[in-house]
């Protein structure tokens, strides 16, 4: 059986974002094989805005508080990037997804190179940081070398980014200065 007959049949004939049955397509959910589980079926109008994401309608894209939960791991990956990109981070703290499936949908997220080439830092929920921000730890980390923990909800003030590395920043806790991933931060 073709891709398209497998997500036929899968979506009942109808666009897996926004139920809609019109102008249906094939959309590979990079990094993707080409099958039918790493693909979703489409409408024209997520298709143009999910490959122009300049123009996002968040309107449109309303039918997401309920695609979000599906338990099709394609539809739930270009849920949650839309949703980023959207910075509807209100609804992409809700959905839970495991390990594998975030790492899927991360991995397909733009760049962290910005459009210009420079180096673009995102906290956790893919919210960009700048010089200066306060973030939040959002995890106990063990400061390695300084012989403390850095505590969950403690504040960082006036960061600073590492130029050539979107996953790390600088900033003091406990009066040290720090090297801190990305992915453990809040914006505030």
């Amino acid at each position: 059986m073709s891709v398209e007959k497998e997500l036929q049949k899968r979506s009942g004939d109808k666009c897996e974002l926004c139920s809609s049955e019109k102008e249906l397509n094939v959309l590979e959910v990079a990094p993707s094989d080409g099958s039918a589980e790493q693909s979703v079926y489409v409408c024209s109008t997520c298709q143009e805005q999910i490959e122009n994401p300049d123009t996002l309608d968040e309107n449109h894209f309303n039918c997401l508080n309920d695609s979000m939960w599906s338990e099709i791991p394609a539809v739930a990956v270009i849920s949650y990037r839309l949703l980023n990109a959207l910075n509807r981070q209100d609804l992409v703290e809700m959905m839970y997804m495991e390990d594998d499936i975030k790492a899927w949908a991360e991995a397909g997220m733009s760049s962290s190179a910005g459009a210009d080439g420079t180096v673009v830092h995102k906290d956790s929920n893919g919210v960009i940081l700048q010089g200066g921000d306060t973030v939040v730890i959002i995890k106990d980390l063990e400061v390695k070398g300084a012989g403390f923990t850095a505590k969950r909800g403690t504040a960082v003030r006036n960061i600073s980014l590492v130029a050539d590395d979107s996953e790390h920043i600088e900033g003091r806790v406990n009066g040290t200065k720090i090297f801190i991933l990305t992915k453990f931060l809040k914006k505030s």
